[in-house]
């Protein structure tokens, strides 16, 4: 198994405000750092805010993803949000498995 697995969230945001999204990565940094789950590596915004790309990286992307859904669902500007395990590197040839957080 890969030291390194990853959980990258995409969803549509629709606001120019970043306000709400940097609010979110501050709580997603407090729950990794409290359950050890993993690090939140940043962020990646279309230059029209239409959507954007959450990346979180850690040992086992299963653990990682359970640690943050609570706080990814209480954030109500996230519309048709999925999340996508990496079960290895990002770029490599690995299993992926996407999730559905918010229809």
């Amino acid at each position: 198994m890969s030291k390194e697995q990853a959980v990258i969230v995409h969803f549509d945001y629709g606001s120019t405000d970043l306000k709400p999204l940097f609010a979110l990565e501050a709580q997603l940094e407090e729950v990794l750092e409290k359950t050890g789950a993993g690090e939140f590596d940043g962020n990646e915004v279309a230059t029209d805010d239409s959507d954007a790309y959450l990346y979180l990286y850690g040992p086992d992307a299963d653990a990682l993803l359970e640690a943050v859904r609570p706080t990814l669902l209480a954030a109500d500007f996230m519309k048709r949000a999925t999340a996508t395990k990496v079960y290895g590197e990002l770029g490599s040839d690995v299993r992926r498995e996407e999730v559905q957080l918010v229809p």
